[in-house]
């Protein structure tokens, strides 16, 4: 007989016995606090194993329509190191906001803050309104955290005044043994993949798919010329595959051999090491003399410059963009790893026609698009390798100094990797050397 809710979960319990067993006091959770936000002031390293850490904190009560997750895996995302630097402001100033509204939002502002915007699990309590889901169901965890009375998030849910992106503008986020979810977020695991493998997928890729092939984004469309920075990073990756699978033909940059082998490997054909065609000086991306050294570069690879550019790095690369996009070409960016502020020569937007398109996250219809995906075994998950939940500082340090590819996974409840594959046979037609792809 199992003693705890949490060993229930993990030997496959039935939704019985998991409604049977009382939730925990406490559980364990990667958070920062509020005591801490000044700690990096005048630090150039502001290393985030010193500010995230692992502690028990108290269970969350359950609003109507919510869910608790039992989460076996999370993810690593850039947001977690933003909220861990306390960068570009720190997080708890969105948790106050929300602790403002009052009701059911009250609970958020703590002097806590429960991190991580992916994750996967199974659900074992849900609240009062519920209708979708039950407890026991295997799910994906969507970070868009919406406001679904706000008449704009009908519209498009990333359009509402009220929409966040969960476990970075929310509390109680997925790397922990439990999490918070609304209703709206939730999605069918895809049943071939593990824990780990389903919980690095839904923020980068979906956000790539939004960015691409969206009628908000860029509408990629085939034979389409795609330029992606950091090709085999989490974003770049799912981009990588998208284009591949619409038609287009991407164009992946890279910074190291390795890396190169494994965007050919992905099936992309026309890989550009910005090292060699730099010599080594990331600085030039920022003068006319890099932007077109790399312009030939892809002349040389693909013939043309570029219709899509797929922006996330910011600062260092986003002149380099505007100026590389062809005449009439789109830059979609979700992001700015390197920097917000963004400095670039304005005429070759204007004279040469291009568009410049914000694009934030995804909305439910677009999460379960690109789940979808995934499930048919179309994308393959960016999971590159995984840490237990206790060396979450360690895993946030990976992403926060680049010295990862794909996405980092975080296993939570789940005792080791490669449990929670529930359709074998599905599994076997994907090809586990195709789903390992980027473990080497």
């Amino acid at each position: 007989m199992t003693s705890s809710l949490s060993e229930a979960v993990i030997a496959g319990a039935d939704a019985a016995a998991l409604e049977s067993l009382p939730l925990p006091d406490h559980f364990p959770a990667a958070c920062v606090r509020a005591a801490d936000v000044g700690m990096f002031e005048g630090v150039e390293d502001k290393d985030v194993r010193k500010s995230l850490s692992v502690g028990d904190v108290p269970m969350p009560e359950l609003a109507p329509d919510e869910a608790l997750i039992a989460v076996m895996a999370s993810a690593i995302n850039y947001n977690t190191v933003w909220t861990a630097m306390f960068e570009p402001l720190p997080t708890f100033q969105f948790l106050k906001a929300m602790g403002k509204a009052g009701g059911w939002e009250a609970r958020h502002d703590l002097p806590y803050h429960i991190v991580g915007s992916d994750a996967s699990g199974v659900i074992v309590r849900t609240g009062s309104s519920v209708r979708r889901w039950k407890v026991g169901d295997h799910v994906s965890i969507s970070p868009a955290y919406v406001d679904e009375q706000d008449p704009d998030t009908h519209h498009d849910g990333m359009l509402g005044l009220g929409q966040k992106a969960w476990g970075f503008e929310t509390n109680f986020g997925g790397l922990a043994h439990y999490a918070v979810v609304r209703a709206s977020q939730l999605m069918p695991k895809p049943p071939a993949l593990t824990w780990e493998e389903a919980a690095v997928n839904p923020l980068c890729a979906s956000t790539a798919y939004r960015m691409l092939v969206s009628d908000r984004g860029a509408r990629m469309k085939q034979g389409d010329i795609v330029l992606v920075w950091g090709a085999t990073g989490g974003l770049g990756s799912y981009a990588v595959q998208l284009v591949r699978n619409g038609g287009g033909i991407p164009v992946g940059v890279v910074n190291s051999d390795d890396k190169a082998r494994l965007l050919r490997s992905l099936g992309c054909d026309a890989v550009i090491n910005r090292r060699e065609i730099l010599d080594g000086d990331d600085t030039l991306l920022r003068r006319p003399e890099g932007w077109k050294r790399m312009g030939r570069a892809i002349r040389d690879a693909v013939g043309e410059d570029p219709h899509i550019v797929f922006e996330h790095v910011g600062k260092e690369t986003f002149a380099a963009s505007v100026f590389l996009a062809r005449r009439g070409g789109t830059v979609v960016t979700c992001g700015s790893s390197t920097g917000y502020e963004h400095t670039y020569d304005n005429r070759y937007l204007w004279m040469r026609l291009k568009r410049i398109i914000g694009s934030h996250g995804a909305n439910l219809h677009e999460q379960c698009e690109v789940n979808r995906l995934i499930t048919l075994g179309s994308l393959v998950p960016a999971l590159s390798t995984t840490y237990p939940l206790s060396e979450v500082g360690a895993a946030t340090r990976a992403v926060q100094t680049n010295q990862h590819i794909g996405k980092v996974g975080v296993l939570c409840l789940a005792p080791r990797p490669g449990l929670g594959v529930t359709d074998p046979e599905a599994r076997a037609r994907m090809g586990e050397e195709r789903l390992r792809l980027f473990r080497g």
